[in-house]
């Protein structure tokens, strides 16, 4: 059960928070606090919120232009990812919103926000050699069908007996490529024989081919294999899913954790990366409800690979607008955030008075506060689905926001972000408990 919440943490929030007046100063105290970090995760409370994208972009720039970060990484496919990824470190001419994103949801990253934010870091990039440029990379698990065209795409131009090889070892998916929650229905559920061994077979011969290669192996080798290691992610996550949320949440923040060491690995002893992701991902799991039911994380994953080389930083919001969708796959609404519920870290903030605020608790006169947010409160997750009429069931789990964050920006009033495009495709890679986070 969550406490409820005292008059120790309205002292100490009201005296140690740091308020936000919408200027890149504003963050001075937590560049203090990443000091020689090399991986800053930046969480939000929702997909769709302006106020998360935008704060994220300021703090980005600044990791960037200050504390020389090498890599943004982000809760998204890989191939759309590399979209930008071209078009920022001037591998590609032309907009990346032309051809990326397609499926569903589009907005969370066509959105103006995003846009702005890829503008500065190709002219940023522009500033800097090829082999300095930031890199732009996406961490998830549902491209299925578009990794398997990439992976294809590159063997066709580099040797088509690979390619032929290929082919047949991906066909075994290809029944699937429009519902892959299907193909785990008819292995987990059916019986039916599973395409492990063949994806599997395929990834080991790519990265047989980068290993002769000697790590010379240029952008679309490497581009290729992290394909076949979505893919491979990708099979066994839709038969996990037929296994419990659990299994396949842990499948794929696994998957998130692993690419961020492939994307940290390949840029050498220098790396520093920027995680953009949902605080259900980058938050540490072991402080909250999520992790009592054995889910794990990529804030805690990273939190117990490096240690203190990793900083974790939540958001939240108590009302306003939010771009979401009831139901997958159904169009993207601006819906109305209803206020936070009792006993939650939300309603706590509004308790404490501040419109805008950083709360920080590392510092040695902030005891207090890391004290008072030493408790177990209800924290809201609002994902590409927004179910206000299921608030409590469906957008609430426990945490301690002390162990969860090493430091939390809070907006009382939120504005929905700006889609670049209200169209897509029809999807049915569905992501996982709590509605699409």
């Amino acid at each position: 059960m969550p406490h409820a919440i005292d008059a120790t943490f309205m002292e100490a929030a009201r005296g140690s928070a740091r308020g936000l007046t919408g200027t890149a100063q504003d963050y001075d105290s937590l560049l203090d606090l990443v000091g020689t970090a090399r991986i800053v995760l930046l969480g939000e409370a929702s997909h769709g919120t302006h106020e998360f994208y935008h704060e994220r972009a300021m703090i980005t720039q600044r990791l960037i232009g200050e504390k020389g970060f090498t890599a943004v990484a982000v809760e998204a496919d890989w191939p759309d990812a590399d979209q930008i990824d071209r078009c920022v470190r001037g591998r590609d001419q032309g907009d990346w919103h032309e051809a990326a994103f397609t499926r569903f949801p589009t907005w969370m990253w066509l959105n103006t926000e995003v846009q702005r934010f890829t503008r500065w870091l190709t002219k940023h990039n522009q500033t800097l050699t090829p082999d300095e440029r930031v890199e732009f990379r996406g961490l998830d698990v549902y491209s299925l069908r578009s990794s398997i065209r990439e992976v294809l795409g590159y063997l066709e131009d580099t040797d088509t007996t690979m390619a032929r090889e290929a082919r047949q070892r991906y066909a075994c998916m290809t029944p699937w490529h429009n519902d892959p929650a299907l193909y785990g229905h008819f292995t987990e559920r059916r019986g039916m024989a599973t395409c492990e061994s063949e994806v599997l077979e395929q990834l080991q011969q790519l990265l047989s081919q980068r290993l002769a290669s000697m790590g010379q192996d240029g952008e679309a080798l490497f581009n290729a294999t992290q394909n076949a290691r979505v893919i491979h992610a990708a099979e066994q996550y839709y038969r996990a899913m037929y296994r419990g949320s659990t299994t396949s949440w842990n499948l794929r923040d696994r998957h998130m954790f692993e690419t961020l060491q492939v994307v940290r690995s390949r840029l050498g002893r220098n790396a520093k990366a920027i995680v953009w992701a949902h605080n259900s991902h980058i938050g540490d799991a072991r402080a909250t409800q999520m992790g009592d039911s054995g889910q794990l994380t990529l804030g805690q994953l990273s939190r117990e690979a490096w240690g203190e080389d990793v900083v974790l930083i939540g958001m939240g919001t108590d009302h306003g607008t939010v771009a979401a969708a009831s139901d997958w796959d159904g169009p993207m609404q601006i819906k109305k955030v209803r206020p936070a519920l009792r006993h939650s870290w939300e309603r706590a903030c509004v308790e404490a008075g501040h419109s805008q605020a950083l709360y920080d608790w590392h510092d040695d006169n902030r005891q207090a506060l890391r004290s008072a947010l030493s408790t177990r409160l209800l924290e809201r997750a609002i994902g590409v689905i927004y179910r206000p009429q299921t608030e409590r069931q469906s957008h609430y789990f426990e945490a301690t926001l002390s162990d969860q964050f090493d430091a939390y920006l809070w907006f009382a009033q939120t504005r929905a972000i700006t889609p670049l495009a209200t169209e897509h495709s029809t999807s049915h890679e569905q992501d996982t408990f709590p509605f699409g986070i």
